[in-house]
């Protein structure tokens, strides 16, 4: 009996570990400068900043201002999905879509005539269509901004048109980049070379745009980007690239060289950084009292980007040796802990794959207990 306590004990304190440790190697590029007035290369998975020349100086940023219109937009319209009849009011200066009075597309349309064309009249006709007034819009655009952690930025007019109140940072245009990589539907416009409009009236009517952003055709692993140009602004630029799991934004405020400078700092980037990905496994647990003996535990895939000070990471799953029916699909099963230099950095939930019914058995726990360890 004594031996049976023990065993019993012995099962509960103990916990299963798999413990996972691979390196990859990179190559080190030694320096990368640019001739932008402010510049910033970030990592969207980590949020470090890899390389940085005045990136907190406050600066105009032109119609890179529309990826915060295009996410505001966006965000609205997938709640609304209305249609824009476009008004003399809305004609703005600038850089266009084309858009002629009385004629009418859907919302989300707007944000192909912002992040292709560059159209001034999109941002204007989406400001007021979904805020009532550029002025009402540039509040919620400095709302969302403080949401994202832009502390450094003050939004006044949706388009990016020269104001003295109008200024951002490197930095902050990092973050604002970081932030719209995620909505699912920016990705897509803004990563698409050309996008074709079907206007609702008139309805014969379609328009194919053609992306600014020439880094989509000439550097291969680029995602994302909007261009910008005024006089007082000068050339900005603000792109993402992804490479072997690892996620980089550039953004260069005035700056005359600015494709090059975006390519050098991606160069750069990729060539420091290196990634650290755990595939999707499985793994088997006992079932006690089921009517299955055993279950699947889902370890989800995860990454981590490293640069070359980085130690190696090391991944422990933590499960229970067996579980008591009935188990539920979805149901907590355990964790996995990511380690780096003994500190745990990341950690996710274990979830059971199935539900597993429970079987009435004659002598129940301690019969199962005298199964495997004997009398």
């Amino acid at each position: 009996m004594k031996r049976l306590v023990c065993a019993v004990l012995s099962i509960f304190l103990i916990f299963f570990s798999c413990i996972i440790t691979e390196e990859s190697s990179y190559a080190l590029v030694d320096t990368v400068s640019t001739s932008a007035g402010a510049s910033i290369l970030y990592c969207a998975n980590n949020g470090r900043v890899i390389y940085a020349n005045r990136e907190n100086a406050k600066m105009k940023m032109a119609s890179t201002t529309k990826l915060l219109t295009t996410l505001l937009t966006l965000e609205f319209a997938e709640k609304n999905d209305k249609i824009v009849t476009f008004k003399q009011s809305m004609i703005e200066e600038g850089s266009s879509m084309y858009l002629k009075v009385g004629e009418k597309v859907h919302i989300d349309d707007l944000c192909i005539g912002m992040m292709l064309p560059s159209g001034n009249d999109a941002a204007t006709a989406a400001a007021v269509t979904v805020a009532g007034s550029k002025e009402k819009f540039a509040d919620l655009m400095n709302k969302r901004a403080k949401s994202i952690g832009m502390q450094s930025s003050h939004f006044v007019t949706p388009s990016g048109l020269d104001d003295d109140n109008h200024y951002t940072t490197a930095y902050d245009m990092a973050l604002l980049m970081t932030e719209c990589l995620k909505n699912k539907k920016f990705k897509e416009i803004s990563g698409s070379v050309n996008k074709t409009v079907a206007f609702v009236s008139p309805n014969d009517k379609t328009v194919t745009y053609h992306n600014h952003n020439r880094l989509l055709s000439e550097y291969p692993y680029c995602i994302s980007g909007k261009t910008g140009y005024t006089m007082a602004a000068g050339r900005c630029l603000v792109t993402a690239a992804e490479k072997n799991g690892i996620t980089l934004v550039a953004v260069t405020l005035n700056d005359k060289n600015d494709w090059q400078d975006h390519k050098s700092l991606y160069d750069y980037g990729f060539s420091v950084l290196r990634s650290k990905h755990f595939k999707s496994t499985e793994i088997t647990q006992t079932v006690v009292g089921g009517k299955e003996n055993s279950v699947e535990i889902n370890i989800p895939q995860n990454s981590f980007v490293l640069d070359e000070d980085d130690s190696k990471i090391k991944r422990k799953i933590m499960i229970e040796p067996f579980a008591y029916a009935p188990v539920k699909q979805g149901e907590r099963a355990g964790m996995v802990l990511y380690y780096q230099k003994g500190k745990v950095i990341d950690k996710k939930s274990l979830v059971y794959k199935k539900s597993v019914g429970s079987e009435k058995t004659e002598g129940g726990f301690f019969s199962f207990l005298k199964s495997i360890f004997g009398n």
